[in-house]
């Protein structure tokens, strides 16, 4: 069955770092458009970034722009998210997605608090 498994969040200080990654299985990774989306208490799931299937196109929400970078390891079969800079404002839930011929896969997420 499809799984994601996200790993690498937790508890950082404003500028710090991290790294998220997601595990995936189950489907033919290298065909699926891949993101990261967040979701902080009270506020709507958004989006953060993604990464296409076949060019490795990336785009980023502009409030993380400059800051994350999203790259994809089709031999591994995993999608990761560099975190600098880390803000209050970036503390979430983060969640990989999987999307591609009609179908939307999503990991259980894993929590992002920046914090000093």
């Amino acid at each position: 069955q499809v799984q994601l498994v996200e790993s690498g969040g937790g508890l950082v200080q404003p500028g710090g770092s991290l790294r998220l990654s997601c595990a995936a299985s189950g489907f033919t990774f290298s065909l699926y458009t891949m993101s990261w989306y967040r979701q902080a208490p009270g506020k709507e799931r958004e989006l953060v970034a993604y990464i296409t299937s076949r060019t490795g196109s990336t785009d980023y929400a502009d409030s993380v722009k400059g800051r994350f970078t999203v790259s994809r390891d089709n031999a591994k079969n995993m999608v990761s998210l560099q975190m600098n800079s880390l803000k209050p404002e970036d503390t979430a839930v983060y969640y990989c997605k999987a999307v591609g011929f009609g179908s939307g896969y999503w990991g259980q997420g894993t929590q992002v608090t920046v914090s000093s």
